[in-house]
């Protein structure tokens, strides 16, 4: 740890994170580049610059700036949105099994959002995944509170109420009209083709808004690991500080489910591999995101190239990744005897 002075302000700085955040965007970067190389029309890297600094063709314009480009994009943000998310609700929770795709939050959001897909229409996607959200949070944070919030009550719990939402999901996409219920599936497996300029800047606006907000609850985010009562005598307004920090990560899972669909897993790998491999935790949602922005992109150019031409959505990738992790973690959790 280093404190850093410019003038009259001060910061600390953990250089372990600082130094993991910049591999990891270095090497997201790389593979986002690459992937602009890559698919049924394979362009050089050379072109690929020559194109996104203005002076490419009309044909290499579209494949690259409008087709190619976003998808990238798309999938830096998202990735960042959900680990930095994930990242919030671990350490809130004080449990690695915990991550908005395991307690109701992206399921919220996923059915709220074939409810606009088959009824009101794709325009509608962002308003709808965000209130979902909001509403499953609410409802899995009231049922597992007791006196504070227990770990393991809120992954029962949460688990729970997904199953319940989810349910109700595959119900609606029963009653739906067949191509409705088509793009819906589409969008529940989690997919970054056919992103848009639009989506770019949905995902861009939510990390501008969200992730500062993020970083600024970091110090009451550690005092709140620390116990509800501890962390009331030392601050204060803990329900208040807990609020915000979980509106905060609803929102961020929400948009980012909006933007690409319910990606899963990388709420809950980025931020475990943050914690492992930095040992400062407040310093860590900036390498969880990094971290969930690479796990992204490389699952992007997995599911584009493994099967080519076929194309698989990327949260099938993150899935078959994920899945085995979380059963190390749950087996890890009761080797140990602890909830978080």
């Amino acid at each position: 740890m280093r404190t850093l002075r410019v003038g009259p302000v001060s910061t600390r700085v953990d250089v372990a994170s600082v130094v993991c955040s910049l591999v990891a965007w270095l090497l997201t970067l790389a593979v986002g580049a690459l992937s602009l190389t890559l698919g049924d029309y394979r362009i050089p890297l050379p072109l690929v610059l020559e194109t996104l600094s203005g002076h490419g063709t009309l044909i290499l314009n579209d494949i690259v700036v409008n087709g190619r480009l976003p998808r990238v994009l798309v999938g830096i943000g998202v990735g960042t949105a959900f680990a930095v998310s994930g990242a919030i609700f671990q350490r809130l929770a004080r449990n690695p099994l915990v991550s908005p795709d395991l307690i109701g939050v992206n399921a919220g959001a996923a059915l709220a959002a074939v409810l606009m897909i088959t009824v009101l229409g794709s325009g509608w996607i962002p308003a709808g995944a965000l209130l979902g959200s909001l509403l499953s949070a609410i409802v899995v944070y009231l049922l597992a509170y007791r006196d504070g919030i227990s770990g393991y009550r809120l992954v029962l719990v949460g688990i729970g109420v997904t199953a319940i939402i989810s349910s109700v999901t595959a119900y609606l996409l029963t009653l739906a009209d067949i191509y409705a219920a088509k793009s819906a599936v589409q969008w529940l497996a989690g997919s970054l083709a056919g992103r848009t300029w639009t989506h770019v800047v949905l995902i861009g606006a939510a990390l501008v808004v969200l992730l500062p907000a993020a970083l600024a609850g970091a110090r009451q985010l550690r005092l709140l690991e620390l116990g509800d009562d501890l962390a009331r005598t030392l601050a204060g307004r803990v329900e208040l500080s807990r609020g915000l920090l979980i509106l905060v990560g609803v929102a961020l899972a929400a948009l980012a489910t909006a933007a690409a669909g319910p990606i899963a897993f990388v709420a809950l790998v980025a931020p475990q591999l943050a914690r492992r491999l930095v040992a400062e935790r407040v310093a860590g949602l900036l390498a969880a995101g990094a971290l969930g922005a690479l796990l992204v992109v490389v699952s992007d150019l997995v599911a584009r190239e493994i099967f080519a031409p076929t194309q698989l959505p990327v949260g099938i990738v993150t899935a078959f990744l994920g899945a085995p992790y979380l059963l190390i973690l749950m087996a890890r959790a009761n080797r140990i005897g602890r909830g978080g």
